[in-house]
């Protein structure tokens, strides 16, 4: 039998990416008459892997030639694989991979992860009015090429609302938890109780920005110790800021309860997944942000997962997540911790109905293959 050749493209994520090769790659890789390739920023390769080739094709630093002229590299793969599928995930590689389908069969699917547009004109990535100009760059190419795509994947079910250009060709495929398959799975005990835990494990994993509150991970952390001398604090991920990084490293060398991994390094996920079933409490300080306030971050799903008791944010979405599940609680992290707040996270029974099974990657597999498998046959 012919396999049909499926090639999934991110400019700058990883190729061993939680979502693109993990989640998407290794569901299309089950199906018998699929062939997977995988194109992603240089990074190690896992060697257990038999069923997807991977192909590290881009490496540049962040602003720099590199990232243009990687347009031509991703021509020449696609041109090398001809394939019959091509999902690409990042809008940078969209003119590139229209021009490709529209000389072939080939069908393109946009997995849209972030609302870029947003991103680039509210978090403040770019000096001055550079990232608003690039917003208006990516927007407008979205549009453009929207009406070529065959099929729209989104992360966030708000994106349907936000990018309403994509029309009806949508697919909400979140990022649920996908278990480690590679390792012992830990089974945690439920109900969970945390309140005779010594020492206490606090987790912050993922990208590491002061958007996202790594430093109130580090202020909440002081703070619960006040109450819990033996709490401690984890920081686990990447952070793309190096200024920032010399100033989290600075902030905590003289905090032997904060252990920080990686930092100016990716992180490989499995090393990630493994903390979080290793540690009591998931950390999710994201400071409030339009391009944040209406998405479900992934870490939620992971920890919900692997039952850690998650402290999150405030933000209405999130707590319904929270409160459906009995998974933890949500409080502002620039207020100061008061001693209830610490009486209802250390004295509460999280729980209580177990690990809920919405939060796992099983049912996103299901529709992801139907979409891929709907596309070859047209």
């Amino acid at each position: 039998m012919i396999r049909k050749r499926i090639l999934l493209a991110s400019l700058l994520k990883p190729v061993s990416d939680s979502r693109l090769y993990e989640k998407i790659g290794k569901s299309l890789a089950k199906l018998p008459q699929v062939e997977v390739h995988v194109a992603g920023f240089q990074s190690l390769t896992p060697a257990d892997e038999t069923n997807i080739t991977f192909h590290p094709v881009f490496s540049f630093k962040r602003l720099s030639f590199g990232r243009f002229s990687a347009q031509k590299s991703f021509w020449d793969l696609i041109s090398k694989i001809k394939p019959e599928v091509l999902i690409v995930a990042t809008h940078e590689l969209l003119p590139v991979a229209w021009l490709y389908c529209k000389q072939s069969s080939c069908k393109m699917v946009y997995d849209v992860q972030e609302n870029y547009f947003l991103n680039l004109t509210t978090q403040q990535v770019y000096p001055g009015v550079a990232g608003k100009a690039l917003g208006q760059v990516v927007r407008e190419i979205e549009k453009i090429i929207a009406p070529s795509i065959n099929h729209f994947f989104l992360a966030e079910k708000a994106y349907a609302k936000e990018l309403p250009f994509l029309g009806s060709r949508i697919t909400v495929i979140q990022n649920k938890y996908l278990p480690p398959s590679n390792s012992i799975k830990l089974e945690r005990e439920v109900p969970v109780s945390i309140k005779d835990i010594k020492p206490l494990r606090l987790l912050y994993s993922g990208t590491i920005s002061k958007l996202y509150g790594v430093l109130d991970a580090v202020n909440f952390t002081k703070q619960l110790r006040t109450w819990v001398p033996q709490t401690e604090l984890t920081i686990i991920g990447y952070c793309a800021d190096k200024k920032f990084l010399v100033e989290l490293k600075k902030h905590i060398q003289h905090l032997p309860f904060v252990r920080l991994i990686g930092g100016d390094a990716l992180v490989p996920h499995q090393k990630i997944l493994i903390q979080e079933q290793q540690h009591h409490i998931g950390l999710l300080p994201y400071h409030p942000h339009p391009s944040t306030f209406t998405c479900i971050p992934t870490k939620l799903y992971e920890y919900i997962g692997n039952g850690l008791v998650v402290v999150a944010e405030e933000n209405p979405l999130w707590a319904e997540i929270l409160q459906n599940s009995n998974a933890g609680i949500c409080h502002s992290f620039a207020k100061e911790l008061t001693q209830a707040g610490v009486e209802n996270l250390i004295r509460g029974t999280f729980y209580q109905n177990g690990i809920p099974e919405d939060v796992f990657w099983r049912e996103e597999e299901s529709k992801v293959q139907r979409v891929v498998l709907d596309l070859l046959e047209q």
